[in-house]
């Protein structure tokens, strides 16, 4: 659809049918709506959602932003922290929709990584494990202490607790978003050093950064709760869900591999029941879904002839996939909330910028890299969304003397960097010559 209407008149009749479509949503949400519309709420809420994404971000090419934002804006502005088209539970209950999107880009993420690809960046991505992680965290973490006078619940923490707090902060600050660097990838159809190098290192740094949770929370809570012994169980817990998490994932590869062996194909299916159903029984398994569907996508890849056409399968729902993911992750940002906090929230997403900025400095010239990926490395490490937010989560739940407030702030801070960092990755990825021509106007893109 971003691939038509491209004259100014047509984009008015875009604008056009796109304010058309939230007075009709509007009319039929803040009028009580028709009882048969009620009970699916949720089917009219992704409805909207898809054509208001779509419409939104071609607009916004007018401008140069990347698709991301304008699903990113729809689901905002529709959300209900602002116009109310779509309420609380009709969120809510878009969570198994969500789950299969994010399934699916997880899936897409594991194909896109080559054994060559990797084994040709491996010092490049080597360095890039160390500067982007342990520092880039204790910066942060730094950062959040020294500002904790500036930050509403940190104020009143004692010095253990604020430890604490600064500690978990730079966890959560070295969580990347696979979905917004591939939803970008895929619109820019990009290729080169740049996009390879920031696919190898953001699909594999999840598991760094749930072993450095794991030693975090270990840390935190003698921190937090004096009398309280260090324990190990977080490793344990940890061994449990990256052993069962891989071998589940190799296991639902091998069965991808004979599905298209002996079946072909016609993966359509098959992908909405592995996203609808098999999340559900990974979560009451307490194993890391993500991580699960990474290493399925990886082994398809690498260990068949079939990857291409896996890739593909996928990449052929990657419109509707990218516009629900990013609209409903829009619908949860909580505008008062960021109001109330953005000057904190700034502070801390531009001092995570900068660390990265520097880290990524350090390992173009460590790793000797290509000069574009010297220059531009960072750009597509600065987006955060799900596993920042599962993060902020868990601290919340296991530490209440300040985990509702350190969870507010995430959702802030997370807000701020899903904005500007595809805006950054795209821009990096232009200037690096890495998007093909064509893409400015979103020709054909999947995704888009």
């Amino acid at each position: 659809m971003s691939g038509q209407g491209g004259s100014r008149p047509g984009r008015a009749v875009q604008l056009l049918v796109l304010a058309g479509l939230g007075l009709l949503m509007a009319l039929v949400v803040h009028q009580g709506g028709v009882p048969a519309l009620a009970r699916s709420g949720s089917i009219a809420s992704v409805g909207f959602l898809l054509l208001a994404g779509t419409l939104a971000s071609s607009l916004l090419e007018l401008v140069g932003l990347p698709h991301l934002t304008g699903y990113l804006l729809a689901g905002a502005l529709a959300g209900p922290h602002l116009l109310g088209l779509v309420d609380h539970q009709a969120v809510a209950d878009l969570q198994p929709v969500n789950a299969l999107a994010l399934s699916l880009i997880a899936l897409a993420g594991g194909a896109e990584l080559r054994l060559d690809g990797l084994r040709r960046g491996l010092r490049s991505l080597g360095w890039a494990t160390l500067l982007h992680n342990l520092p880039v965290l204790l910066l942060t973490g730094l950062v959040f202490y020294l500002a904790g006078p500036l930050i509403p619940f940190a104020r009143q923490l004692p010095t253990g607790a604020l430890l604490a707090a600064a500690l978990l902060w730079g966890v959560v600050a070295i969580t990347r978003s696979p979905s917004a660097t591939l939803g970008i990838i895929t619109q820019t159809r990009a290729s080169g050093p740049l996009s390879t190098s920031t696919v190898n290192f953001v699909m594999s740094s999840d598991v760094v950064v749930v072993v450095l949770l794991a030693l975090a929370l270990t840390v935190a809570q003698p921190l937090v709760t004096p009398g309280a012994r260090f324990s190990l169980d977080a490793f344990g817990e940890l061994g449990h869900e990256l052993l069962g998490s891989v071998s589940v994932g190799v296991t639902l590869g091998l069965l991808l591999i004979a599905y298209l062996r002996f079946v072909g194909g016609r993966l359509l299916l098959p992908l909405v029941a592995i996203g609808l159903v098999l999340t559900q029984v990974i979560d009451y398994l307490r194993l890391d879904w993500l991580l699960i569907f990474i290493t399925a996508g990886f082994v398809v890849r690498n260990l068949s002839r079939h990857g291409d056409t896996f890739l593909h399968a996928i990449e052929g729902a990657g419109e509707v996939i990218y516009v629900i993911f990013f609209a409903i992750t829009g619908a949860h940002i909580d505008l008062p909330l960021l109001a109330q906090l953005w000057p904190v929230a700034l502070l801390l997403a531009g001092a995570r910028g900068l660390a990265t900025w520097g880290a990524g400095a350090a390992v173009g010239r460590l790793a000797e890299d290509p000069p574009a990926l010297r220059r531009w490395g960072f750009a597509g490490l600065i987006s955060q969304a799900g596993l920042a937010l599962g993060i902020a989560a868990r601290v919340g739940s296991q530490f209440p003397a300040f985990g509702a407030g350190f969870a507010a702030l995430a959702l802030a801070v997370v807000t701020v960097n899903e904005v500007a960092g595809p805006i950054l990755f795209k821009l990096a990825l232009e200037r690096a010559g890495e998007a093909r021509a064509g893409d400015a106007d979103g020709a054909s893109a999947p995704g888009a």
